[in-house]
Protein backbone atom coordinates (compact mmCIF):
# COMPACT_ATOMS: atom_id res chain seq x y z
CA UNK A 1 0.00 0.00 0.00
CA UNK A 2 1.53 3.50 -1.05
CA UNK A 3 1.05 5.83 1.77
CA UNK A 4 1.01 9.80 2.03
CA UNK A 5 1.95 12.06 4.77
CA UNK A 6 0.05 15.17 5.09
CA UNK A 7 1.76 17.35 7.54
CA UNK A 8 5.12 18.23 8.68
CA UNK A 9 4.98 19.76 12.53
CA UNK A 10 6.09 18.12 15.68
CA UNK A 11 3.97 15.11 15.43
CA UNK A 12 4.30 14.29 11.50
CA UNK A 13 8.44 14.60 12.30
CA UNK A 14 8.29 12.81 16.01
CA UNK A 15 5.91 9.91 14.98
CA UNK A 16 4.11 9.47 11.58
CA UNK A 17 7.01 10.03 9.59
CA UNK A 18 9.83 7.43 11.52
CA UNK A 19 6.70 4.95 11.52
CA UNK A 20 6.02 5.20 8.26
CA UNK A 21 9.16 4.83 6.98
CA UNK A 22 10.39 1.92 8.80
CA UNK A 23 7.12 0.03 7.94
CA UNK A 24 7.99 -2.49 5.28
CA UNK A 25 4.59 -3.32 4.80
CA UNK A 26 3.57 0.11 3.73
CA UNK A 27 5.70 2.28 0.84
CA UNK A 28 6.00 5.76 2.37
CA UNK A 29 5.77 7.75 -0.76
CA UNK A 30 5.59 11.63 -0.42
CA UNK A 31 5.00 14.34 1.69
CA UNK A 32 2.55 17.31 1.50
CA UNK A 33 2.29 20.14 3.93
CA UNK A 34 1.00 23.51 4.41
CA UNK A 35 4.57 25.16 4.53
CA UNK A 36 6.41 23.81 1.40
CA UNK A 37 9.56 23.98 2.49
CA UNK A 38 8.68 22.18 5.40
CA UNK A 39 7.58 19.37 3.21
CA UNK A 40 10.91 19.39 1.14
CA UNK A 41 12.95 19.27 3.97
CA UNK A 42 10.88 16.31 5.87
CA UNK A 43 11.03 14.81 2.18
CA UNK A 44 14.65 14.64 1.81
CA UNK A 45 15.01 13.09 5.29
CA UNK A 46 13.24 10.01 4.36
CA UNK A 47 14.42 9.66 0.59
CA UNK A 48 10.68 10.36 -0.90
CA UNK A 49 8.72 12.87 -2.71
CA UNK A 50 7.93 16.35 -1.74
CA UNK A 51 4.39 17.72 -3.00
CA UNK A 52 3.29 21.45 -3.66
CA UNK A 53 -0.20 19.78 -4.80
CA UNK A 54 -2.13 17.82 -2.05
CA UNK A 55 -3.91 16.46 -5.16
CA UNK A 56 -1.00 15.49 -6.91
CA UNK A 57 -0.28 13.17 -3.54
CA UNK A 58 -3.50 11.92 -3.78
CA UNK A 59 -3.43 10.25 -7.36
CA UNK A 60 0.12 9.32 -6.45
CA UNK A 61 -1.24 7.02 -3.24
CA UNK A 62 -3.58 4.22 -2.24
CA UNK A 63 -4.01 5.65 1.44
CA UNK A 64 -2.69 9.18 3.75
CA UNK A 65 -1.92 9.54 6.58
CA UNK A 66 -2.65 12.76 8.56
CA UNK A 67 -0.70 14.63 11.36
CA UNK A 68 -2.85 17.63 11.25
CA UNK A 69 -4.75 19.88 13.61
CA UNK A 70 -8.12 18.46 13.11
CA UNK A 71 -10.14 21.45 11.75
CA UNK A 72 -7.32 20.53 8.67
CA UNK A 73 -7.41 17.33 8.98
CA UNK A 74 -11.53 16.86 8.93
CA UNK A 75 -11.90 18.32 5.19
CA UNK A 76 -8.80 16.70 4.20
CA UNK A 77 -9.85 13.44 4.79
CA UNK A 78 -13.20 14.51 3.25
CA UNK A 79 -11.12 14.96 0.36
CA UNK A 80 -8.91 11.93 0.35
CA UNK A 81 -12.00 9.89 0.88
CA UNK A 82 -13.47 11.15 -2.50
CA UNK A 83 -10.53 10.32 -4.06
CA UNK A 84 -10.54 6.77 -3.11
CA UNK A 85 -7.88 7.34 -0.73
CA UNK A 86 -7.86 5.12 2.90
CA UNK A 87 -7.48 7.26 5.68
CA UNK A 88 -5.06 6.84 8.97
CA UNK A 89 -6.39 9.79 10.97
CA UNK A 90 -5.44 11.28 13.72
CA UNK A 91 -7.36 11.87 17.37
CA UNK A 92 -9.48 13.51 17.84
CA UNK A 93 -11.19 12.72 14.26
CA UNK A 94 -12.78 16.75 14.28
CA UNK A 95 -13.84 18.92 16.85
CA UNK A 96 -16.87 19.59 15.82
CA UNK A 97 -19.96 16.69 15.13
CA UNK A 98 -20.87 17.88 11.50
CA UNK A 99 -17.05 18.02 10.59
CA UNK A 100 -16.71 14.67 11.89
CA UNK A 101 -20.00 13.33 10.29
CA UNK A 102 -18.82 14.48 7.07
CA UNK A 103 -15.37 12.52 7.42
CA UNK A 104 -17.44 9.51 8.03
CA UNK A 105 -20.19 9.77 5.03
CA UNK A 106 -17.17 10.35 2.48
CA UNK A 107 -15.57 7.44 3.88
CA UNK A 108 -18.91 4.97 3.61
CA UNK A 109 -19.70 6.74 0.16
CA UNK A 110 -15.93 5.56 -1.03
CA UNK A 111 -16.07 2.57 0.12
CA UNK A 112 -12.26 3.20 1.83
CA UNK A 113 -10.99 1.79 5.07
CA UNK A 114 -9.88 3.90 8.20
CA UNK A 115 -8.50 4.26 11.40
CA UNK A 116 -7.74 7.04 13.87
CA UNK A 117 -4.72 6.68 15.87
CA UNK A 118 -5.09 6.49 19.68
CA UNK A 119 -2.14 5.32 21.03
CA UNK A 120 -3.03 3.63 23.28
CA UNK A 121 -5.38 0.96 21.41
CA UNK A 122 -2.09 0.44 19.32
CA UNK A 123 0.32 -0.45 22.03
CA UNK A 124 0.70 -3.99 23.02
CA UNK A 125 0.49 -3.59 26.76
CA UNK A 126 -2.75 -1.34 27.01
CA UNK A 127 -4.42 -2.95 23.91
CA UNK A 128 -3.58 -5.92 25.29
CA UNK A 129 -5.03 -4.85 28.99
CA UNK A 130 -8.32 -3.09 27.33
CA UNK A 131 -9.29 -6.76 25.13
CA UNK A 132 -8.88 -8.79 28.69
CA UNK A 133 -11.19 -6.19 31.03
CA UNK A 134 -14.02 -5.97 28.37
CA UNK A 135 -14.23 -9.94 28.21
CA UNK A 136 -14.71 -9.29 32.35
CA UNK A 137 -18.02 -7.95 33.51
CA UNK A 138 -19.78 -6.31 36.27
CA UNK A 139 -17.64 -3.11 36.29
CA UNK A 140 -18.92 -0.87 38.96
CA UNK A 141 -16.74 2.56 38.37
CA UNK A 142 -13.48 3.77 37.11
CA UNK A 143 -11.44 6.75 37.14
CA UNK A 144 -9.73 7.93 34.45
CA UNK A 145 -6.85 10.87 34.74
CA UNK A 146 -4.63 12.04 31.86
CA UNK A 147 -2.84 15.09 32.99
CA UNK A 148 -0.08 16.72 30.76
CA UNK A 149 2.30 19.91 31.02
CA UNK A 150 1.97 20.60 26.95
CA UNK A 151 2.22 24.25 27.66
CA UNK A 152 5.97 24.33 28.73
CA UNK A 153 9.19 25.95 27.00
CA UNK A 154 10.73 22.68 26.06
CA UNK A 155 7.40 21.32 24.74
CA UNK A 156 7.40 20.78 21.15
CA UNK A 157 3.43 21.15 21.30
CA UNK A 158 3.87 24.67 23.28
CA UNK A 159 2.66 26.82 20.07
CA UNK A 160 -0.34 24.93 19.20
CA UNK A 161 -2.89 26.70 18.33
CA UNK A 162 -5.56 24.44 18.33
CA UNK A 163 -4.54 22.93 21.68
CA UNK A 164 -5.15 26.36 23.38
CA UNK A 165 -8.08 26.97 22.12
CA UNK A 166 -9.61 23.52 22.67
CA UNK A 167 -7.57 22.31 25.90
CA UNK A 168 -7.52 18.90 27.68
CA UNK A 169 -10.73 18.17 26.65
CA UNK A 170 -10.16 17.80 23.01
CA UNK A 171 -6.89 16.79 23.21
CA UNK A 172 -6.21 14.04 25.53
CA UNK A 173 -10.24 13.25 26.11
CA UNK A 174 -9.63 11.05 23.04
CA UNK A 175 -7.24 9.25 24.86
CA UNK A 176 -9.15 8.65 28.03
CA UNK A 177 -12.31 8.12 25.77
CA UNK A 178 -10.61 5.27 23.76
CA UNK A 179 -9.92 3.12 26.85
CA UNK A 180 -13.16 3.38 28.98
CA UNK A 181 -15.49 2.58 25.46
CA UNK A 182 -14.74 -0.34 24.88
CA UNK A 183 -14.59 -1.59 28.65
CA UNK A 184 -17.71 0.34 29.81
CA UNK A 185 -19.75 0.93 26.69
CA UNK A 186 -21.15 3.94 25.20
CA UNK A 187 -21.90 6.74 27.01
CA UNK A 188 -25.48 7.35 27.68
CA UNK A 189 -25.26 10.60 29.22
CA UNK A 190 -22.92 13.38 31.28
CA UNK A 191 -23.68 13.45 34.44
CA UNK A 192 -21.90 16.34 35.51
CA UNK A 193 -18.71 18.54 33.93
CA UNK A 194 -16.90 21.16 35.92
CA UNK A 195 -14.00 23.11 35.26
CA UNK A 196 -10.61 23.27 37.24
CA UNK A 197 -7.71 25.83 37.08
CA UNK A 198 -6.35 26.39 33.56
CA UNK A 199 -7.54 23.84 30.96
CA UNK A 200 -7.86 21.11 33.49
CA UNK A 201 -12.27 19.92 33.13
CA UNK A 202 -13.41 17.22 35.29
CA UNK A 203 -16.21 14.69 34.00
CA UNK A 204 -18.57 12.05 35.28
CA UNK A 205 -19.77 9.78 32.41
CA UNK A 206 -22.68 7.25 32.81
CA UNK A 207 -22.03 4.18 30.66
CA UNK A 208 -23.96 1.45 28.61
CA UNK A 209 -23.19 -1.25 30.89
CA UNK A 210 -24.36 0.68 34.20
CA UNK A 211 -20.72 1.44 35.44
CA UNK A 212 -19.94 5.20 36.05
CA UNK A 213 -17.00 6.63 35.18
CA UNK A 214 -15.02 10.28 36.22
CA UNK A 215 -12.30 11.79 33.76
CA UNK A 216 -9.60 14.46 35.33
CA UNK A 217 -7.92 16.24 31.98
CA UNK A 218 -5.43 18.42 31.61
CA UNK A 219 -2.82 20.08 29.52
CA UNK A 220 -1.40 22.19 31.73
CA UNK A 221 -0.58 20.04 35.10
CA UNK A 222 2.87 20.31 37.13
CA UNK A 223 5.24 18.45 34.81
CA UNK A 224 5.98 16.40 37.90
CA UNK A 225 2.23 15.51 38.17
CA UNK A 226 1.97 14.31 34.44
CA UNK A 227 0.85 11.28 33.19
CA UNK A 228 -1.88 8.95 32.24
CA UNK A 229 -3.79 6.65 35.10
CA UNK A 230 -6.64 4.52 34.57
CA UNK A 231 -8.57 2.03 37.10
CA UNK A 232 -11.35 -0.39 37.14
CA UNK A 233 -13.32 -1.04 39.81
CA UNK A 234 -15.56 -3.92 40.15
CA UNK A 235 -16.74 -7.82 40.49
CA UNK A 236 -13.22 -8.91 39.31
CA UNK A 237 -11.50 -6.67 41.72
CA UNK A 238 -9.49 -3.70 40.58
CA UNK A 239 -7.33 -3.26 37.35
CA UNK A 240 -4.80 -0.68 36.57
CA UNK A 241 -4.07 0.55 33.03
CA UNK A 242 -0.46 -0.98 32.41
CA UNK A 243 2.13 1.55 31.07
CA UNK A 244 3.78 0.48 27.62
CA UNK A 245 7.35 -0.53 26.76
CA UNK A 246 7.05 1.47 23.59
CA UNK A 247 6.75 5.12 22.14
CA UNK A 248 4.35 6.18 19.49
CA UNK A 249 6.46 4.85 16.66
CA UNK A 250 5.65 1.50 16.73
CA UNK A 251 1.86 2.10 17.87
CA UNK A 252 1.39 4.19 14.48
CA UNK A 253 3.50 1.56 12.97
CA UNK A 254 0.88 -0.82 14.24
CA UNK A 255 -2.11 1.57 13.29
CA UNK A 256 -0.49 1.53 9.70
CA UNK A 257 -0.79 -2.06 9.56
CA UNK A 258 -4.54 -2.07 10.50
CA UNK A 259 -5.41 0.27 8.06
CA UNK A 260 -3.94 -2.18 5.42
CA UNK A 261 -5.64 -5.17 6.91
CA UNK A 262 -8.80 -3.34 6.93
CA UNK A 263 -8.16 -2.10 2.87
CA UNK A 264 -7.76 -5.85 2.18
CA UNK A 265 -10.22 -7.46 4.01
CA UNK A 266 -13.11 -4.94 3.83
CA UNK A 267 -13.50 -5.37 7.51
CA UNK A 268 -13.73 -2.23 9.76
CA UNK A 269 -11.26 -1.61 12.73
CA UNK A 270 -12.77 -1.19 15.92
CA UNK A 271 -10.86 2.52 16.27
CA UNK A 272 -12.43 3.51 12.43
CA UNK A 273 -13.71 6.71 11.97
CA UNK A 274 -17.02 5.83 13.14
CA UNK A 275 -15.71 5.22 16.45
CA UNK A 276 -13.83 8.64 15.75
CA UNK A 277 -17.22 9.97 15.19
CA UNK A 278 -18.45 8.77 18.31
CA UNK A 279 -15.75 10.13 20.51
CA UNK A 280 -16.35 13.57 19.05
CA UNK A 281 -19.83 13.27 20.07
CA UNK A 282 -19.36 12.50 23.48
CA UNK A 283 -16.73 15.50 23.17
CA UNK A 284 -19.22 17.63 21.89
CA UNK A 285 -21.79 16.82 24.86
CA UNK A 286 -19.01 17.26 27.72
CA UNK A 287 -18.29 20.85 25.71
CA UNK A 288 -22.08 21.67 26.09
CA UNK A 289 -21.98 20.71 29.50
CA UNK A 290 -18.98 22.89 30.57
CA UNK A 291 -20.10 26.00 28.56
CA UNK A 292 -23.37 25.61 30.86
CA UNK A 293 -21.59 25.13 33.71
CA UNK A 294 -20.34 28.69 33.65
CA UNK A 295 -16.76 30.34 32.93
CA UNK A 296 -13.48 28.66 33.25
CA UNK A 297 -12.12 28.48 36.73
CA UNK A 298 -10.23 32.12 37.65
CA UNK A 299 -12.37 34.31 34.76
Amino acid sequence: MRIGLLGTGPWARAAYAPALAGNTGVDFAGVWGRRPEAATGLAEQYDVTAYADVDALLADVDAVAMALPPTVQAELAVRAARAGRHLLLDKPLAVSVAEGRAVVEAVERAGVASVVFFTARFQKEPEAWIEDQAAQSGWFTARAQWLGAVFTADSPFAASPWRREKGALWDVGPHALSVLLPVLGDVRQIVAAAHAPADTVHLVLDQTTGASSTLTLSLTAPPPAAGADVELRGEAGVAHLPGSSEGAVPALSRAADALAAAARTGRPHACDAAFGLRVTEILAMAEARLAAAGPDHGD
